[in-house]
């Protein structure tokens, strides 16, 4: 359970931190995302899942 904390106060860091100082890219960013199919962004989606889940199972594994 620590694990997940750990990795969700992370993500909420760096999230952050995005809104932050880059407002204005972010907007860019969201315009550029919306020009992408639904099933394209869905698609990236889960490989930012996939992403993560190794990830973490890797750093589960090191330690």
């Amino acid at each position: 359970m620590a694990t997940v904390l750990t990795a969700l106060g992370f993500v909420l860091v760096f999230e952050g931190l995005v809104f932050a100082l880059l407002p204005s890219r972010l907007e860019d960013l969201i315009e550029t995302l919306s020009r992408f199919s639904l099933e394209a962004r869905r698609m990236i989606g889960l490989g930012a899942v996939a992403a993560g889940v190794a990830v973490l199972w890797l750093v589960r594994g090191l330690s």
